[in-house]
């Protein structure tokens, strides 16, 4: 396309060839208003009356040639209408100078807005490949980073977001991002890389980003309690677990072995129980905690720290009995039985246990109940449940409580579990409604039973926490909803009523 002769071009020359005519100030009243008719340009409908000789194509010889004008030629007509705009203005010289001055000024006022007007036109504009469309504002792009208008210049897009280039940059590491490829999340730019580091789940034992499966998708398992993510090929790796709270050794960190194909965690290790002797004051308070609720027990019942090896042993020559969780963690016996009873604690050797000291001990039946056994190498507090819910079996049975059937006493003594254990980690304010529920019923107040001066610590009040969330999510028939339908009537009727009716009626209140 040839050069372009723009309206406000002629107009400015116009504008400069009057005032070579008109050199003096005061004779320019009625010129000024034909000046600004001419100016405003030709009311609708009505043909221009100058057009710019323009030169099409890039030949210089070709010249575009106007039409022969007929007689009443509209540029003639210009000319005697400057012409006796001339006179005019000639003309006002011999007016009074007040009517003058007063027009003057209102030709001076219309002149500027015609100039003004002159100047805003602009049919020709040219085209700006970088300005914004018509249809869309000049502040529509923002940048994404900065926030500041983007304008004029090169810029970046994705998914409707702009960056200024310099402000395209990872929100992770802060370096530019020069690939291809990358990730958005919402409005920030990341490499791919730094948001797997930041977004991509890791595998907790492996210590892994988890893969894919065939679909594409991220499939992981989930601690339902503890949190931790692991790959779902870890469940049939034989990756250790700790025997006590089920979290899944990490492959920087080493459990504890505890020789008989457990493995406990360095938290847990921190609070287990590894003798007999050790594990007496603990069991006495467990006793002080059911006289408490007007459970006392007559029979000095022996309680030992045992193998695991010697539990099951001692759990197959139980002729009858109650029935066993899948892991069995204690026993009531109610034969007589030789036991090899841990001795004294064993020493830790790196990640194992040395100079493990047993000793046999032959079991005498002198009441309903022989002896309570308990597996060795457990956390406090779980030893401490276990022996709760063991003990509340001995009550039963030198109670005189017969031919229960499991969901209703493994429900009982779950329901004693779960209580020690809520005594242990909560204020007396905060706990369940069981607790005063029974409290009615009891001669003095139970506090803690904690051996430990000062209380519990966070670990150890989070591993109790864990150990009642056990409790209490069982999906076994005999332990799970025997707990909840046991702990539903201690809730409602209290413990004191809810012994009574499974006294009478062998089964709970509802």
């Amino acid at each position: 396309m040839g050069p372009m002769l723009s309206t406000q071009a002629i107009s400015c020359g116009v504008l400069s060839l009057c005032f070579s005519f008109l050199s003096n100030a005061e004779r320019r009243s009625s010129f000024m208003k034909w000046l600004c008719t001419f100016l405003k340009g030709s009311k609708p409908g009505e043909p221009n009356r100058r057009r710019p000789q323009i030169t099409a194509g890039e030949e210089e010889d070709t010249l575009w040639q106007p039409p022969v004008r007929p007689k009443n030629d509209p540029t003639r007509n210009d000319n005697e209408e400057l012409d006796r705009a001339i006179a005019e203005s000639l003309a006002e010289d011999v007016k009074p100078p007040k009517e003058r001055n007063h027009k003057g000024d209102s030709n001076d006022e219309d002149l500027a807005r015609a100039i003004q007007d002159s100047l805003n036109m602009n049919p020709y504009t040219p085209y700006n490949p970088y300005a914004p469309s018509q249809a869309q504002p000049r502040g529509h792009r923002v940048c994404g980073r900065c926030k500041h208008e983007i304008g004029h210049g090169h810029y970046l897009s994705c998914m409707g977001i702009y960056w200024h280039p310099q402000c395209f940059r990872c929100c992770s590491c802060g370096h530019p991002i020069r690939e291809t490829e990358f990730t958005l999340l919402g409005t920030d730019p990341y490499h791919k890389l730094c948001y797997k580091e930041l977004h991509h789940p890791k595998c907790d034992v492996c210590l892994q980003f988890i893969p894919t499966n065939r679909s594409g998708l991220i499939e992981y398992r989930a601690h339902p309690f503890w949190g931790q993510k692991y790959c779902p090929l870890h469940e049939q790796d034989r990756t250790p677990r700790c025997c006590s709270c089920e979290k899944m050794e990490p492959r920087n960190t080493k459990y504890m072995s505890l020789g008989d194909g457990r493995s406990l965690c360095m938290e847990c290790l921190g609070s287990a129980v590894m003798d007999t002797g050790e594990c007496q004051p603990l069991y006495h308070s467990i006793r002080d905690y059911y006289e408490g609720m007007n459970m006392k027990l007559d029979q000095q019942i022996p309680m030992l720290l045992v193998e695991r090896q010697a539990l099951n042993e001692a759990m197959e020559g139980e002729s009858k009995g109650p029935h066993h969780m899948p892991e069995t963690r204690g026993l009531c016996l109610s034969e007589e039985q030789t036991v090899s009873s841990i001795f004294r604690r064993p020493r830790i050797g790196g990640n194992r246990l040395l100079d493990m000291r047993t000793q046999p001990q032959k079991l005498t039946r002198r009441c309903e109940v022989t002896a309570i056994l308990v597996l060795y190498g457990l956390p406090r507090l779980l030893t401490g449940s276990i022996l709760a819910h063991e003990l509340m079996h001995g009550w039963l049975r030198l109670k005189g409580y017969r031919n229960l059937n499991a969901e209703v006493e493994e429900g009982i003594c779950q329901v004693m579990s779960y209580l020690w254990l809520e005594s242990e980690i909560l204020p007396a304010s905060s706990r369940h409604a069981p607790s005063s529920s029974y409290a009615s019923s009891s001669s003095s107040s139970y506090p803690p039973t904690s051996s430990k001066k000062g209380g519990i610590s966070h670990t150890e009040k989070k591993l109790g926490e864990f150990f009642m969330h056990q409790i209490a999510n069982d999906t076994s028939t005999a332990y799970g909803d025997g707990f909840r339908t046991a702990y539903a009537a201690v809730n409602k009727y209290g413990l004191r009523q809810t012994l009574n009716h499974i006294r009478l009626t062998g089964g709970f209140p509802v």
